[in-house]
């Protein structure tokens, strides 16, 4: 920091305006430089206050000029150092210097608002620290503190001060009051010792505030206000930190929310203090984005507007800059509303400061980025105004003057004439009020034209669970009328509300829901898109609401990221949990985003069938990728690190050929490598089987565990070595002797598709080695066949296909054509995972022509599509009669095919059915009926 002569940077100086007290000051300041004399006696000729500090300290006034930014540091460090009884008088020398310097800094244009508030806050602190320690020293001397010797008064005996407001933002004004909120650590002490401890505290607390606030013939330090604390009428000024911690979780409101946004400890046990706002963490900042936020915010402004009787236009006489409209208050509502709604899912938004705040909201596109910089510029000029109606008599107000002399004052002091003060206060208030007047209470939308719809649908809403609530319901009401316009502009209205009546009626709570849909009604449409076309989608979006705030978030239509982003991206929010339980909540909410994501761009178009097949594998692989060391390291606390070199996941089927639908569960094995490992080093070691099979049982949890937020995905471990009689995690050696020796033909086949997603990497690629040794070995061409015919003989005896639209089970249909891509595969020894591949391997070993392989080709990439695309609208087999018209209408164009409806769309795909059945049943013509006999694949 700087330490130039104050002389030598001023850049304004006031007006002189009283000509008495302006040569009462010059006969002060003989000894301080020409520029300084001008400034020190202009000042003080519009402040009464400014001229009685000058007369108590200009002797040390003309040294601190010299270096001011290194006075106001020795100020505070012997503020903050000061003890014993005079503690009292001696904050009061230190206020009226560091008054009068940061005044004649901030009037000189010398220093910025965020150095002259950081000044005075930093004070504050020093003082509340020095107050506390005086008022905590003689209760321990004399024993009243159970257990606590002096050397305890470094952290207070586990007593901390919050500091709120203004002070805990680092934001005091000139004359500002300090709201505290008093605490203290009770596990400090014994039980037995608790309401002794409780009473010294409070004494504590009180002998504290009387140091600061009493006013005695050399002034104050600090007005101190305690209100903040919870429930103030009936609780003690000093409480416990477990029950002021079960007070919020129970009862606290939005109001107190925003305010634990600029809260810090400042003085006491400052560890103490971080604990606990650690433990509010989840209170303040809510894992949703929390649109609810904005009508409680809207309401407190109205609720001070009615109490100070300040709800009337802007006139300037009288005007309260700080609660009035387009005063300072409401830029910091605006502001920490905005942090609320945005900062539980956004921690970079969770700072103090008002323009600290403004600026990140703008940076992450919460804030146009000219709103932020206007709002900025407004709330420095309002706390510079701020500021000089203070110090003219030290008064803690934020009035306007009332008369033209009074303006006239704060004009001189301002370095302005009247006019124009005048005119920039009308205008930065009146661009205040527009600005946040529109985002807490919008001016409404033209009211839509009734929809012409049968009531006896929309009557019955009122009874269900999310319009129960006063408050959901009256946030429906505000929507129900554009919804139903919306509604009623879809192809087949009646179809769309009965499709949104099955929604509504699936909906748990609606607040935060509707809160979201009338601050963003842009996202109307996409509800309404997902309910009237898939049914899956909207049950899904009915139980978990919150997906819809990623739609908002900013990134929710740009590139796919990829898998090894996604992973680094859920590595990154499971880092910032605590413990194991909120790390498996995160990853199920993380995911649920980006599940609903691939979900909406597939139904939108903006991606088709095929890339969101990716998409979807993408994501399971990332959390396998992240979730799988998390639930090493859980499972090590109590049975020891993994014996050997650990153990790889092996996706299987469409997880390793990177396919998936909307719907899939995981098909998984566990390997691992532990010779000569005989059992874990642990606090309850396992032997060496039994530690992987039991670690594949916790990550098998991990992932199916019906959790607060659900599950991640169902896991099919069958394709495992012997299936269900084997055991759930297999050792390399055992896997790689199994496959050579007594695998069978559809385990070779099955192989074709396994990849490691996630484990130590070379034993990953040891186990790729070996997948693509075995299958170097170029199954026999007939075995494998007749293995085929066989296989599909069997599942066309188990399972008929469930109609047209069934795209998976059946001749020609996708479980089919990928059979006889895995045979071809097996037939080249190749490694590829690529049913395409295969396919045209069957050509090459001429099994089939090159024109029936272009037809599976062509035949696959219609049958995926339909799969995909049917798994997003249904979790099960669709029928035509499940389809509405948006269902249908996405089908058709999932598939760019020229059907017209879903009865042609039908006709097609049985024609590609038929096609691909015919080259297949030709392949397999004369294998069939001919046994497995030797199909074991030794």
């Amino acid at each position: 920091m700087t330490s130039t002569a104050l002389a030598s940077r001023l850049t304004r100086v006031p007006r002189r305006y009283h000509a008495g007290r302006a040569e009462d000051a010059a006969r002060l300041v003989v000894d301080m430089p020409p520029e300084m004399q001008t400034l020190a006696t202009h000042a003080a000729s519009t402040s009464p206050y400014l001229l009685g500090l000058l007369q108590k300290e200009a002797p040390w006034l003309v040294d601190a000029i010299e270096a001011p930014e290194a006075a106001a540091e020795d100020v505070i460090n012997n503020a903050a150092a000061l003890s014993g009884d005079l503690v009292g008088a001696a904050l009061r020398q230190a206020k009226r210097r560091v008054a009068l310097l940061t005044a004649l800094t901030d009037l000189g244009g010398v220093w910025s608002l965020e150095q002259v508030t950081d000044t005075l806050t930093r004070f504050a602190d020093a003082a509340c620290q020095a107050a506390l320690r005086a008022a905590l020293a003689p209760l321990i001397r004399r024993g009243k503190l159970p257990g606590m010797t002096e050397d305890d008064l470094t952290d207070a005996g586990g007593m901390f001060v919050l500091a709120m407001g203004k002070m805990g933002a680092g934001e005091l004004n000139y004359s500002s009051d300090i709201d505290l909120i008093c605490l203290f650590d009770e596990t400090r002490f014994a039980r037995a010792d608790f309401l002794e401890a409780r009473r010294a505290f409070i004494q504590a607390t009180r002998k504290m505030c009387a140091t600061l606030s009493e006013i005695t013939a050399e002034g104050y330090v600090f007005r101190t206000d305690l209100r903040l604390r919870p429930d103030p009428a009936v609780t003690p000024v000093c409480m416990a930190m477990t029950a002021a911690e079960t007070y919020y979780e129970s009862l606290g409101r939005t109001w107190e929310r925003a305010a634990y946004i600029k809260a810090r400890s400042c003085a006491g046990d400052l560890a103490a203090g971080a604990r606990f706002l650690e433990s509010l963490r989840p209170f303040v900042w809510r894992r949703q984005l929390d649109f609810a936020a904005i009508q409680d915010a809207h309401d407190m402004r109205l609720a001070i507007r009615e109490h100070k009787g300040l709800g009337g236009p802007i006139t300037l006489p009288g005007h309260n800059m700080k609660l009035g409209r387009g005063g300072i208050r409401e830029i910091e509502f605006f502001t920490q509303t905005r942090q609320l709604i945005s900062g539980g899912r956004d921690a970079s938004l969770r700072v103090r400061g008002t323009c600290a705040g403004l600026e990140r909201l703008a940076a992450k596109g919460w804030v146009a980025e000219e709103t932020g910089a206007a709002l900025q510029d407004h709330y420095r000029a309002h706390r510079r105004i701020e500021h000089c109606l203070q110090m003219i008599r030290d008064a803690q107000t934020h009035d306007l003057p009332t008369t033209p002399a009074g303006f006239d004052q704060l004009a001189a002091m301002l370095d302005t004439d009247r006019p124009a003060l005048e005119a920039e206060l009308r205008a930065r208030l009146s661009a205040v009020h527009e600005t946040t007047e529109g985002f807490f209470a919008p001016t409404p939308a033209p009211a839509p034209m009734p929809a012409p719809f049968d009531t006896r649908l929309t009557d019955r809403w009122p009874s269900y669970p999310a319009l129960r609530s006063a408050r959901g319901a009256a946030l429906f009401s505000k929507l129900k009328p554009e919804l139903l316009a919306r509604l009623a502009q879809a192809d087949k209205p009646e179809e769309a509300l009965s499709a949104f009546d099955g929604f509504l009626s699936g909906l748990p709570a609606g607040v935060q829901l509707f809160s979201l849909l009338k601050a963003n009604p842009q996202l109307a449409d996409l509800l309404i898109d997902i309910v009237s076309t898939s049914p899956a989608l909207a049950a899904h979006l009915s139980r978990n609401a919150g997906v819809l705030d990623a739609v908002i978030g900013g990134d929710f239509f740009s590139d796919w990221p990829g898998a090894v982003r996604l992973t680094a991206m859920l590595e990154d929010v499971l880092a910032a949990e605590a413990d194991y339980e909120s790390r498996l909540d995160a990853t199920r909410r993380w995911a649920r985003e980006w599940h609903f994501r691939i979900g909406v761009h597939l139904l939108r178009g903006l991606t088709d069938a095929h890339a969101a097949g990716g998409q979807y594998a993408d994501l399971a692989r990332a959390v396998l990728g992240a979730l799988w060391p998390v639930v090493i390291a859980q499972f090590a606390t109590r049975h020891g690190a993994p014996p050997g070199r650990g153990a790889v996941l092996v996706g299987m089927g469409a997880l390793g050929a990177e396919r998936l639908t909307a719907s899939s569960d995981l098909d998984l094995i566990v390997i691992y490598d532990a010779p000569g490992a005989e059992n874990s080093e642990g606090p309850r070691p396992l032997a060496t089987r039994a530690y992987y099979a039991r670690l594949t049982q916790a990550m098998i949890t991990a992932m199916t565990a019906p959790m607060a937020q659900g599950r991640l995905y169902e896991v099919d471990m069958r394709l495992r070595p012997s299936g269900n009689q084997g055991p759930v995690a297999t050792s390399l050696s055992g896997f790689e002797s199994y496959q050579r020796q007594e695998a069978w033909v559809w385990e070779h086949l099955a192989l074709t598709r396994a990849a490691v997603i996630a484990g130590p990497g070379d034993l990953g690629a040891d186990v790729e080695d070996v997948r693509a040794r075995v299958l170097a070995e170029a199954a026999d061409k007939d075995r494998t066949l007749r293995a085929v015919a066989a296989m599909r003989a069997r599942i066309a005896a188990a399972k008929a296909p469930a109609g047209p639209l069934d795209a998976k089970i059946g001749p020609g249909r996708l479980q089919d054509i990928e059979l006889m891509g895995q045979a071809g595969l097996l037939i080249a020894g190749s490694a590829a995972r690529s049913i395409p591949t295969g396919l045209a391997a069957l050509a090459e070993a001429g099994v089939v022509t090159g024109a029936g392989a272009a037809r599976l080709r062509a035949a696959y990439d219609q049958v995926w599509a339909l799969q995909c695309a049917t798994r997003l609208l249904s979790a099960t087999p669709l029928k035509a009669a499940d389809l509405g018209q948006a269902g249908a209408g996405f089908l058709c164009q999932t598939l760019a095919c020229d059907a017209a409806d879903v009865a042609a769309l039908e006709t097609r795909m049985g024609a590609v059915y038929a096609s691909a059945g015919e080259v297949i049943a030709g392949a397999l013509a004369m294998y069939e009926g001919q046994g497995e006999q030797d199909d074991q694949g030794r």
